[in-house]
């Protein structure tokens, strides 16, 4: 059996997917229903980026859904990629609505309208340039959360990537003047992320009860394809508990380690990650060596 993973922010640049687009009328019927349950100009922003929105978090998290829908869509179609064979979807952040649409947990109409207001509310949670994220390269999430904890840092954990990844989240202040910290703590390499704002973390709370509502008014639908959550990093394949730890995804830590480590307990093997760039292939091989891993972003990946 398969797992299917997609990436989330970060992983955007200009002219993802367009090879795709321009070969295959699946993935331009798909990229023109988006552009239509959105009601944005989607090529321009994704193709063109003359104006460098895709960086702008409230277009970036729909552009990346859209590049890896239309591939998913494209390949489930010209390769005969069924849904019997996958057994799990899962994505990294914004990846985790990808993994519902392309799972047909949600409906590709619903998908789009919640991932649209998530993008809008995440850009506009806190003023821009006042809060920020960094990424730290050497330990792991709970050497990271002792330093936090020991030293009074009001920071947060917000992606624990790998073994050897971590992501911290908060206001912009602390991110800056805590770099020489960790770093004298062990911590081999600390990068300021190029972000809007502290994702996954307790400023984004207001945002996160926001969205949760709207959640609430959309369906899940049930059917054989298991999901694990960013939140709790639990296998499921109920509707009502996905919907519940998407409601907690915004404002808490994505828990990718535990989530790869989720799926050798399961017996997963085979993963294909498909949208823009490879950074979730790379981050599961720093995980484990338990799986044999393929990444399609680009027609000759295929």
């Amino acid at each position: 059996m398969t797992t299917v993973v997609f990436p989330g922010q970060g992983s955007q640049y200009t002219g993802m997917s367009k090879d795709f687009y321009d070969n295959f009328n699946i993935a331009r019927v798909t990229f023109q229903e988006i552009e239509e349950f959105t009601e944005m100009n989607l090529r321009k922003i994704i193709f063109d980026n003359k104006d460098n929105e895709l960086d702008i978090t409230k277009y970036t998290q729909i552009s990346i859904f859209t590049s890896s829908v239309i591939i998913f869509k494209t390949i489930q179609k010209e390769l005969d990629l069924n849904s019997s064979s996958i057994d799990v979807m899962m994505g990294h952040s914004l990846g985790e609505y990808s993994a519902l649409a392309c799972s047909d947990k949600l409906s590709l109409k619903d998908a789009c309208l919640v991932l649209k207001k998530r993008g809008q509310l995440m850009n506009d949670a806190v003023p821009q340039n006042k809060s920020g994220m960094a990424a730290l390269i050497g330990k792991d999430s709970s050497y990271v959360q002792k330093i936090i904890k020991d030293n009074n840092i009001n920071l947060e954990v917000a992606n624990d990537n790998s073994p050897k990844q971590v992501v911290i989240s908060g206001d912009i202040s602390e991110i800056k003047n805590n770099k020489e910290l960790f770093l004298k703590n062990n911590i081999i390499k600390y990068v300021i992320l190029n972000v809007s704002a502290a994702f996954h973390s307790k400023l984004m709370l207001k945002a996160q009860e926001e969205l949760s509502e709207i959640i609430n008014q959309v369906s899940f639908n049930s059917n054989k394809i298991n999901i694990i959550s960013n939140y709790n990093a639990e296998v499921s394949n109920d509707s009502l508990s996905i919907k519940k730890s998407l409601q907690q995804q915004m404002a808490n830590k994505v828990n990718w380690t535990n989530s790869v480590k989720k799926l050798s307990e399961i017996g997963q093997k085979n993963i294909i990650e498909i949208g823009p760039g490879k950074v979730l292939s790379g981050l599961i091989k720093r995980i484990s060596n338990n799986f044999d891993i393929k990444s399609i972003n680009k027609i000759s990946d295929i």
